[in-house]
Order: C-alpha cells, then sequence, then structure tokens
C-alpha cells in the first residue's frame, strides 16, 4: 500500500508540473535523439530547429493569449498567409521598401486580428466559430489574390531579415526570444496581462472588480493577429517568396505548443516561457521524426497522439476532474486505510 501511495503521489506531481514538465520532456527527448541519431547535436541541424520552431513559436505566444482569455484562435495560419502575401505584393507591385511593406503587412495583420476580437467581444459569438470562420475568409482570399502562384522577385534587404544572423544566431530565433521576453513582462507586470488571467479565470467576477474585458480581449486577439502577421512575413522572407501555403499547417502545432507549455484550454492558467518550451519540443519531434528515418506520412499522426496526450494532461490539471481527486485520494490516504467500498473488493 505504501509503494502505492508513493507512485500516485509522483504521478500526482507529474501531473502538477508546469514549465518543469515539458522541460523535462523536451529534455528527455533531445537525449533520445542523441542515443539514436549522430547528427542531432550538429550545429546546422540545431540552428534548423530552433529557427523552423520560431516561427511556430511567435503565432503560439499570441495563441497563448488567446488561450487565457478562454477563447482560442483558429485564424493565425491564414492569417499569417495573406499578411505574408499582401506584404510581397507590396514590395513587387507597388514598389514599396522592405521597411515598409513590413510594416503596412503587420498593420493588416493586426487590424484582421481587431476584427475577430470585435466578433468575439462586441457580437458575443463563441470564439472558436469565429475564428474558424474568419480562418476561412483569409485563406480564400490567399487563393484569389495569388491564383495559386507564389509571389517572387523580392529585394534583397527582405530576404537577409529571414535568412540572416546576428552573432552567429539567426534572426527568427532572436525575434521569438525577444517577443518572449516582452510578452512574459507584459503577463506578470502590467495590469493588462493580470487582468487576461483574471479574464480567463472568471469572467463576470473580472468585470466586477472594474477590468474592462471587453477592450482586453478585443486587444488580445489584435496582438495574437500581430504576431501571426509579422511570423508569416518572416517565413516568406526565410524561403524569399510569398507563398499561398505559409502558414497553412500553423493551426494545429501552435494550439499543440500552448497547451503541452501548460496553458489551460479553460483559461486563466499557462505562460509564455510554456509556449516557448513547448515550440521547441514540437520542433525538435518533428526533426526526430525525420532523423530517425520515420516516414513523413507518420508525423501527422504522432503530432496527433501528442495534442490528444496534452489534453488528458490538461484535463487531469484540473482539481475539480474526477481522476485527479482519486489520485489526491491515494496520496492523502493514511497507511493501512481503504478505500470505501475497496475492502469488500479485496476480502
Amino acid at each position: 500500500m505504501n509503494d502505492d501511495n508513493q507512485a500516485a503521489g509522483r504521478l500526482h506531481r507529474i501531473i502538477a508540473f508546469r514549465e518543469s514538465g515539458i522541460l523535462l520532456g523536451l529534455v528527455a527527448l533531445c537525449l533520445l535523439l542523441c542515443l539514436f541519431t549522430d547528427t542531432f547535436l550538429s550545429r546546422y541541424n540545431l540552428a534548423t530547429v530552433a529557427r523552423q520552431a520560431s516561427f511556430v513559436g511567435i503565432v503560439a505566444f499570441g495563441q497563448t493569449l488567446a488561450l487565457l482569455t478562454g477563447g482560442i484562435d483558429l485564424s493565425v495560419g491564414s492569417l499569417a498567409g495573406l499578411s505574408a502575401i499582401l506584404c510581397t505584393l507590396l514590395m513587387t507591385k507597388a514598389a514599396l521598401p522592405a521597411e515598409a511593406a513590413i510594416v503596412l503587412g503587420v498593420g493588416i495583420g493586426t487590424g484582421l486580428g481587431l476584427l475577430n476580437g470585435l466578433l468575439v467581444a462586441k457580437m458575443r459569438i463563441n470564439p472558436f466559430i469565429v475564428t474558424l470562420a474568419t480562418g476561412e475568409i483569409f485563406a480564400g482570399a490567399i487563393l484569389v489574390i495569388t491564383e495559386g502562384y507564389p509571389v517572387l522577385g523580392l529585394p534583397s534587404s527582405f530576404r537577409s531579415i529571414g535568412q540572416g544572423a546576428v552573432a552567429s544566431v539567426p534572426i527568427p530565433i532572436l525575434f521569438m526570444l525577444l517577443a518572449a521576453v516582452a510578452l512574459s513582462y507584459l503577463l506578470r507586470n502590467t495590469p493588462f496581462g493580470r487582468g487576461i488571467y483574471a479574464i480567463g479565470g472568471n469572467r463576470n467576477a473580472s468585470r466586477l472588480v472594474g477590468i474592462r474585458v471587453d477592450r482586453s480581449v478585443i486587444a488580445v486577439y489584435a496582438l495574437s493577429g500581430l504576431l501571426a502577421s509579422f511570423a508569416g512575413i518572416l517565413y516568406a522572407s526565410r524561403i524569399n517568396a510569398g507563398q499561398a501555403t505559409i502558414g497553412a499547417s500553423w493551426v494545429m502545432p501552435c494550439i499543440t505548443a500552448a497547451i503541452i507549455g501548460g496553458t489551460s484550454l479553460s483559461g486563466g492558467e499557462g505562460s509564455i516561457v510554456g509556449t516557448l518550451l513547448g515550440s521547441l519540443f514540437m520542433g525538435v519531434l518533428a526533426n526526430g521524426i525525420v532523423l530517425v528515418g520515420v516516414t513523413s506520412y507518420w508525423e501527422r499522426i504522432i503530432i496527433g497522439m501528442v495534442v490528444i496526450l496534452a489534453m488528458i494532461i490538461d484535463v487531469l490539471r484540473n482539481p475539480l476532474h474526477p481522476l485527479r481527486g482519486l489520485l489526491a485520494g491515494f496520496r492523502h490516504r493514511p497507511p493501512g486505510r481503504h478505500a470505501p467500498g475497496e475492502r469488500d473488493r479485496i476480502s
């Protein structure tokens, strides 16, 4: 019985982990890949993993903000793609400098995120439905504008942003780290950030204590649009083209990164640091699938299984969940005492 209590206690503590839990998972995954591959720790491979994770990570930061309010943003992928396409067209068709095109592209993405926020906060439409619908609109707009053809002929000044490096560190990674630091400070040290947690915890109580809930929700979706559009433009710079497929596969990984990083789907719990680690975990996982020679057809299956596992962990974090209560009961039960009805089953 003592062994059972200790095992249940350990399981209880593992489930309660947030940043430390995903950090342990990331370290364990890296150790496994080091054992099974010879190239994982190469400088080139690590830079590739971090660079690829940076794009999804920046989008995941905005997704985290939406999840913290108890909402969700399913439009981030297509919004990123549309912003990237419009930015590249401004450079090739309107002959704008790269800097001006980037500012306008990010501004458009922020405006589209603002639209999502207005529909969610003012029209009281479920954020799942709103962002699912607007995501389809944005994706359709990409195809209407490009007809499936890439936007080419971009200036070298634009290409250098996504392909360049500072002190051997790729620029996209630096942008991801800067965004993580800024947003962590915003959430932890400003009334706006603390209000986001309060809204996700109890929206009605937040209104009663004077938090401007609607304004905060609108701002959160605007920030999500800003981050998604910037990531899309950064990716276009990386591949030196405005592809219609930019961001098309980012929605699931960014939600997964936030959840396995400790952000609760019910809102009010989570952190940017956890999402950063979750993004790195997803990047290492995708890279590991390639390195160990697993066919790419299995990648979506494996990622789907990770999503389910993350959802189970998220559910078990809820102290009101029956299984969480069962684990707590095992943990606190005095030695030798049986649960109700257990003695009858033993006898």
